[in-house]
């Protein structure tokens, strides 16, 4: 397709597609770098063009206060792109591109963090990116909105470290004219709950189980909960959706796994963050209501940005406080690979960094370093959901006036 009509104008696009998938291919729009167009394989039906439609009407997270530099967080529509007979074909949305934006999965690996992101990142600067993720997460759902297909491929970093969700029409939300609720019909594997695995729909609880994944992921050099080759191949499946539904964890039940030489170990996670990790992928974690909230994994998060230590040794070495040593350094010595892009303390020059702003936190002398919180900082998640609207409105104000006092 060589065009659309947004808002009833002629809109050009480029001829070469950016991505495609299997509903939709995105173009970028000529002559405007910052938009992009959806266009589905197929019509949309009657149902998807009310929630395109309901969703343009839709100002989610309008509460958000920023300095104006970051992004969305939400790759949200915002018109509906329509061909020459009138026909919805899809919708206009920000364009989120490298190299301002990478995939989450892009900072799992040292060697693609360096290639497509920075290089000098280190484990706290991950740590607050699954703090910002998990502090996403818990605004949405106050908003009753549930991302659905949550997982590392629909979901973009900026060089801050803040998080944006990417495919937002497939999100469940209430219709705000009144109709029916719209559901998230898609969902991937890799990172679908059990109860998803077996045709459920998507709750928080699933989005919850997802956003375990990430943060787990974040904080082990990319390995997968559920990753590994099981030890009895006659009673699990060799896929990973299927071990998430079986509930075949190498966290929980390592001797039914074998994982590859240097998989980083639970035990690098503080005690906090630990307990829902076994909470989530444990033996039987088919009851979602047992599952940790994106609250306590946001409180969690929170504490352990605060007790978090750097390496006297190794340049971009930080580790939970709740370590008596370096895990990071343990490995070089074990001639494992290094998971950040470290050199001994001594060698490094004096400069001036070149960095993103980022808050710093002391620790018993050291210093370790996270992305920008988002202002303001969010009052307890788990009451969110009780706290009237009037409330938080009022909240916010004192907030900013406090701020504007220091």
């Amino acid at each position: 397709m060589s065009e659309v009509f947004v808002d009833g104008e002629r809109t050009p696009l480029e001829q070469e597609p950016l991505a495609s998938g299997g509903q939709a291919t995105v173009y970028a729009i000529s002559g405007q770098p910052q938009r992009v167009v959806k266009i589905y394989h197929d019509p949309p039906g009657e149902d998807q063009r009310r929630r395109l439609s309901s969703m343009i009407r839709m100002r989610p997270l309008a509460d958000r206060a920023t300095d104006g530099s970051q992004a969305p967080e939400l790759a949200w529509p915002t018109a509906l792109a329509k061909d020459t007979d009138g026909t919805t074909v899809g919708y206009v949305m920000r364009r989120f591109a490298q190299p301002d934006h990478v995939p989450l999965a892009a900072l799992f690996d040292q060697r693609t963090r360096a290639s497509l992101f920075r290089p000098e990142l280190n484990w706290g600067f991950l740590l607050g990116v699954a703090w910002n993720l998990a502090y996403l997460t818990v605004r949405l759902h106050s908003e009753d909105i549930v991302v659905g297909d949550f997982s590392a491929r629909n979901i973009v970093v900026d060089q801050g470290g803040f998080v944006t969700f990417l495919d937002c029409d497939s999100m469940s939300f209430d219709d705000p004219g009144g109709g029916p609720r719209f559901r998230s019909q898609m969902h991937t594997p890799a990172y679908s709950a059990p109860e998803r695995q077996e045709g459920a729909p998507a709750s928080q609880a699933s989005d919850s189980f997802a956003l375990a994944i990430c943060a787990f992921q974040l904080l082990t050099g990319g390995t997968h909960p559920f990753g590994g080759y099981p030890k009895d191949l006659g009673s699990v499946s060799i896929s990973i959706g299927s071990r998430i539904a079986e509930g075949t964890s190498y966290v929980t039940q390592p001797q039914r796994v074998i994982m590859p030489r240097g998989t980083v170990t639970p035990e690098i996670l503080p005690p906090a963050l630990r307990a829902l990790v076994e909470r989530t992928f444990g033996r039987s974690p088919s009851d979602p209501t047992l599952r940790p909230t994106p609250a306590e994994w946001f409180e969690a998060l929170e504490t352990t940005r605060n007790e978090t230590a750097s390496c006297a040794a190794r340049t971009q070495h930080t580790y939970a406080a709740h370590l008596d040593a370096c895990p990071w350094c343990a490995r070089v010595e074990r001639q494992e690979a290094d998971l950040f892009e470290s050199v001994p303390a001594a060698s490094v020059p004096t400069r001036t960094p070149t960095t993103s702003p980022r808050t710093t936190v002391t620790v018993d002398s050291t210093v370790a370093t996270a992305p920008l919180p988002q202002p303001p900082e969010p009052p307890q998640p788990s009451s969110w959901g009780a706290v009237p609207v009037a409330v938080l409105i009022a909240l916010f104000v004192i907030a900013v006036l406090l701020l504007g006092l220091h």
